[in-house]
């Protein structure tokens, strides 16, 4: 299969339309059409709907769609691998959510320059869902992250267990119920069984957020309560500015770490499992 069709077929989608793609893609509108046609003769069904007002997917240019996406990024690593200046062996990948970024990702990065100076390392940010897809697609070496799923070819391993207080702009008791300023931050789906369990008696809260961050901004600014972890919120609290409610039950998140069963350079990939635990390990001691 010809790499450029894909990546025509991938422009096509993205934009809609078969004159921007080609425009994009600097070729004319009718080698973008040909080459459509040829990966669908390939295929063996349809992959866009035409119309006068553009073109969209169809159910089975959505399936493929995904696996086109995969072969985009994994010739992109292997562009990368094979970039390799001289003195470097290897390139090894690895994702981690952003709260877990300055927490274990920073100083693994110091530890793998130490102990592997001739591994290059590529590093993203990114959410679990997505972290998954790119270890099967092997597109990442590495994933560390809170919502892990069972795949085959991969090994799931428990990193940390995160400690979650409730904190608040004001000393108060706590309540069982619906609080008004009460913040509710969806740390994932333990988090959210242990919550229900804690709190059965509440109500939906009118504030909820998917991110951290953004509820903590909040009521820091606006003034409220909210479920953090300790290590974020403590120097606030050192400071005055949020209040530890001692009556509330510290809650637990889990994090983990994804990496496949058969890496391409196991030495390496035990020098970076190693510095992961070491460091997760410190940050828990």
């Amino acid at each position: 299969m010809n790499l450029d069709h894909i990546w025509t077929f991938l422009e096509v989608a993205k934009t809609g339309n078969f004159n921007r793609a080609a425009e994009n893609l600097n070729i004319t509108q009718s080698t973008a059409s040909a080459r459509i046609k040829s990966l669908e003769e390939r295929a063996g069904h349809p992959l866009l709907n035409r119309s006068h007002s553009g073109c969209e997917l169809t159910a089975a240019g959505a399936q493929f769609y995904h696996y086109a996406s995969g072969i985009q990024r994994l010739w992109q690593k292997s562009q990368q691998s094979v970039a390799l200046k001289p003195g470097f062996r290897t390139v090894l990948s690895i994702g981690a959510q952003v709260s877990l970024w300055e927490r274990l990702v920073l100083e693994w990065m110091a530890w793998m320059r130490s102990k592997a100076p001739d591994v290059a390392l590529r590093v993203e940010a990114d959410y679990s869902p997505s972290q998954m897809r790119q270890l099967s697609d092997g597109l990442l070496d590495i994933g560390v992250m809170y919502q892990p799923r069972n795949t085959p070819g991969l090994v799931v391993e428990k990193l940390l267990e995160e400690k979650l207080v409730l904190v608040a702009t004001k000393k108060r008791k706590v309540s069982p119920g619906w609080v008004e300023d009460y913040v509710f931050v969806d740390w994932g789906d333990v988090f959210l069984g242990a919550h229900a369990e804690a709190f059965p008696q509440m109500e939906t809260a009118a504030v909820s957020v998917g991110l951290g961050a953004l509820g903590l901004q909040y009521i820091l600014k606006n003034g409220g309560s909210g479920y953090f972890p300790i290590r974020v919120v403590q120097s606030l609290i050192d400071e005055g500015r949020l209040f530890q409610l001692d009556d509330a039950p510290v809650l637990s998140r889990p994090a983990y770490v994804v990496y496949r069963a058969d890496p391409v350079d196991q030495s390496v990939m035990d020098i970076a499992l190693d510095g992961l635990r070491r460091i997760a390990s410190e940050e828990t001691g």
